[in-house]
């Protein structure tokens, strides 16, 4: 007999090293988890690479990783354990769900994993960051560059007096570190004060203080009274107040929901720079963080950072927004009669696709002789202007020219304080030229218009204005970019900022409409995913402050000239000879609007079967329809974008376009099939071909021709259609044939299966009588086994009983043979002697006597035991 094979399991082979063995990387590739924490104990620094052989990052990784340790390894101990051997101690006690995994250790804390890119210089950028996680600042000048960087900044003032450190220097140390591990990308930057004056700049004058730096809003010191002097409450503090004017993005390649979370919060600016985390100044960086200061700046409208401009003017102590005798001084300096709050006020239009559109520069005046109150800065009231434009909307001062070369001027009073009216000055600008009004440039300072009395009229329109932007100007600052300056808190449209990496992530980039070939790898979108639209920032403008703003302002403009962006298929090519036109987002408008022809649109997309099924209609459609006045046209709406009003939900979806009346378009009605005669049908009832002018022989004979070549057209397609019929007709004759045939192998089957149902109930009733014969004959042998029991319990006590009778029969055969001997013995006593006679025939009935009794008991007994 042949044996089953029995399962064979290779083993594992024995893992070889991973990195090279002159690799400054110590290599563990057999998991060693215990020595690698032994190697730790004499290293400061330590960097894990936890890798897995076969894992392809692990392998991308592993060349990165050596760059950097061959840059830090006589600062950092850079040990890589394989993670993956199954004898090894890591895959014993480690259970990671990626590969491959980067921890580091400063002395005894840790691990603090790194997230980030898998890339050299954002690799060492981090391991520097673990270095050296606190910055000593000892003089007013290092002081300005910490508080210059974009990223916010803690600080914490210590006095190096004691030995070997003052109090609190661990913990803020610690809490450095912690910030670390709980954001890997590292946006809070820890440094220490040493130098006492120095700190007084930013009024820090107890050693152990801990400053929080915001650009925009007030900074902060750490609450030492309310908040435990821990380094996870440091880290926690610093986490929750700090400034996210603009934020890093750098999705890790894997399937996550980062920009799916980031897009649902509003629209989002999106800017594409090439970045090298190891470089030590970025230009391009700061010019965009100088806009995104000036975007967030609402409570301002000096330019921003005003205490570092200090620190760079002046010798004395820096401004800090804590300090209310900064803002006072600050006030007294402007005041808001000489410098009122402006608004631009755009007036919708009835006529929407008009290039011009009417703006009012809307300010509110304080009346002289009145002095204000000190504030902290000159600032625009958002109630007060929310208030002028109530008074301007209820006294109907609208502005109604179509088209004005003058600027016209009210003033009215305000209802809600006696201390203050407005003033409203009204022009027509061009659409374009939106985006660039300036109350100081455009309105107050244009030398060719004439000003004119602006008189109450009737209110024909019920909208009210919007407020686009805000100018508050302050000549004596010189202060550049203040047109986007708090333009973040006065629009509906605020815009989130994020940088992306070009170098890493311009595939992103690509997909938003970027160059693939462009050499300068910068660019810039808006995403809306509230209104599905995009906006790309021209590619040929380079990407400066300047271009920015404008970008920022054109977006957020009531009327916005922004022209959407929409996808194109580059892959498409164009077919002169092609009946069918393959229209494209870049064609749509011409082949559609701008054409003279009634268009007849089809939209479908690749993978939709049934729209490859038209196909050979339409091309029948295009082929009969005159092409001087009708286009046959088609758009994969998977690979363009379309506007709005012309998006479907539904495939196939056919549009016809009249040429008189392009704006209203005819939907193909959805419960009709789609065929050549319905097509038809719709077209003629929905367009037609009759001329103006009197047709003349030339096209009576075009004319005549077209009709003869469509009837030979028709005609060969009924000579096609009558064969198909004949054919239909054999294939038809032949399916009755083999019709009849199954239909009589059917009667068979029914035969057969009547038959089979027969003899299944003769079976059926035969197994039924062998079971009772069964169940009869097994009663009667339960039967004849019981009385075979009850005899065998009989003959059992029979053969009992014959053995009692034997003893008894053998006793009563002594008892009678010692019974003659008895006998005997007395009648030779008698012979004996005859004086003793009565004694022995005394003791002879005693003897007769106990032998009596014995017998009786003896019967009585052996009844007894008959008995039971």
């Amino acid at each position: 007999s042949c044996s089953r094979a029995k399962d064979v399991t290779m083993p594992a082979k024995l893992p070889v090293n991973f990195f090279s063995t002159r690799s400054p990387v110590i290599d563990l590739f057999r998991g060693q988890l215990d020595y690698a924490d032994h190697l730790r104990q004499d290293s400061e620094i330590v960097l894990y690479f936890f890798y897995a052989p076969w894992c392809g990052q692990s392998i991308a990784a592993r060349e990165e990783v050596e760059h950097v340790a061959s840059r830090l390894s006589d600062q950092v101990l850079f040990v890589a354990v394989n993670c993956w051997w199954n004898q090894g101690k890591c895959r014993k006690q480690k259970h990671f769900f990626y590969f491959p995994v980067i921890h580091l250790y400063h002395r005894s804390f840790g691990p603090i994993e790194y997230k980030g890119p898998m890339s050299a210089v954002y690799i060492e950028k981090f391991v520097r960051r673990v270095m050296t996680p606190l910055l000593y600042i000892s003089s007013r000048s290092k002081l300005l560059d910490f508080l210059s960087n974009y990223e916010p900044g803690v600080l914490g003032y210590f006095e190096f007096n004691a030995s070997p450190q003052p109090p609190g220097y661990l913990t803020f140390f610690t809490s450095a570190l912690h910030s670390l591990k709980k954001d890997y990308l590292g946006t809070i930057r820890f440094g220490v004060i040493t130098d006492k004056h120095v700190a007084e700049e930013i009024s820090l004058v107890r050693s152990g203080s801990v400053y929080l730096h915001r650009h925009v809003n007030t900074s902060l010191i750490y609450p030492n009274d309310t908040m435990n002097y821990t380094a996870e409450n440091i880290c926690k503090w610093a986490l929750e107040n700090r400034e996210m004017l603009i934020r890093w993005l750098r999705p890790h390649g894997g399937k996550s929901l980062l920009l799916n979370n980031e897009l649902k919060k509003g629209p989002a600016l999106l800017i594409f720079i090439p970045y090298n985390p190891l470089a030590e100044i970025h230009p391009l960086l700061d010019e965009i963080t100088k806009v995104a200061l000036e975007y967030h700046n609402c409570n301002k409208c000096q330019a921003a950072e005003p205490d570092l401009q200090h620190l760079r003017d002046t010798d004395s102590p820096a401004f800090d927004s804590s300090v209310p005798d900064a803002h006072m001084k600050l006030s007294e300096t402007f005041s808001v009669t000489k410098y009122p709050c402006c608004n631009t006020v755009v007036l919708p239009q009835w006529h929407s696709i008009s290039r011009t559109h009417n703006v009012c520069e809307l300010c509110i005046n304080q009346t002289l002789g009145v002095k204000p109150n000190q504030v902290h800065v000159p600032r625009c009231n958002f109630l007060e202007i929310e208030a002028a434009l109530d008074s301007f909307y209820l006294q109907e001062h609208t502005f109604f020219q179509v088209l004005s070369n003058t600027i016209e001027c009210s003033n009215f009073l305000s209802f809600y304080s006696p201390f203050s009216y407005y003033t409203a000055c009204c022009r027509t600008v061009n659409r374009h030229f939106l985006s660039f009004i300036s109350s100081e440039k455009t309105i107050f300072q244009t030398p060719k218009v004439a000003f004119s009395s602006h008189g109450k009229k009737d209110n024909t329109q019920h909208s009210i204005p919007h407020i686009e932007d805000r100018n508050c100007f302050i000549p004596d600052l010189h202060i550049s970019g203040t047109n986007i300056t708090g333009l973040s808190c006065r629009t509906n449209k605020t815009l989130n900022l994020y940088l992306l990496d070009s170098n890493l992530f311009w595939i992103y980039a690509e997909r938003l409409g970027a160059s693939r070939s462009t050499p300068l790898k910068e660019f810039a979108a808006i995403v809306d995913l509230k209104e599905e639209v995009h906006y790309v920032l021209d590619q040929n403008q380079s990407l400066v402050a300047s271009t920015l703003e404008n970008f920022i302002k054109n977006f957020s403009v009531l009327y916005s000239p922004l022209k959407r962006h929409l996808v194109d298929d580059p892959s498409v090519h164009f077919h002169e000879q092609s009946v069918i036109t393959e229209v494209t987002t870049t064609t749509f408008h011409d082949t559609v609007f701008l054409s003279e022809k009634n268009v007849l649109l089809l939209y479908y997309a690749q993978w939709c079967g049934f729209c490859a099924a038209l196909n050979h209609i339409f091309i029948q459609l295009a082929r009969l329809l005159p092409p001087d006045n009708f286009t046959v046209a088609r758009i994969d709406i998977t690979r363009n974008d379309l506007p709005w009003e012309f998006m479907t939900d539904r495939l196939p979806t056919i549009l016809l376009f009249p040429h008189q009346r392009k704006e209203q378009s005819v939907k193909f009605p959805e419960d009709f099939s789609v065929n050549l005669p319905n097509l038809l049908k719709f077209i003629l009832h929905h367009t037609s071909l009759s001329s103006s002018e009197p047709c003349t022989k030339e096209c009576l004979h075009k004319e005549t021709v077209l009709q003869q070549g469509h009837i030979s057209h028709l005609e060969r397609e009924i000579q096609k259609l009558r064969s198909e019929i004949s054919a239909l007709h054999q294939v038809h004759d032949q399916l009755e044939a083999q019709l009849s045939e199954a239909r009589r192998e059917e009667q068979r089957l029914q035969q057969q299966r009547h038959t089979l149902e027969k003899q299944h109930k003769t079976l059926q009733l035969h197994s039924e009588q062998l079971q009772a014969t069964y169940d009869q004959k097994n009663q009667e042998l339960l039967e004849m086994a019981e009385k075979l029991q009850e005899l065998a319990d009989a003959s059992e006590n029979l053969l009992k009983e014959n053995t009692l009778l034997r003893i008894l029969v053998a006793s009563r055969e002594g008892r009678l043979q010692s019974k003659d001997e008895i006998k005997e013995s007395l009648q030779s006593e008698q012979t004996l002697s005859e004086d003793d006679t009565p004694v022995s025939t005394a003791t002879a009935m005693l003897g007769e006597k106990r032998i009596d009794n014995t017998e009786t008991i003896e019967t009585e007994h052996s009844s007894g035991n008959r008995t039971e």
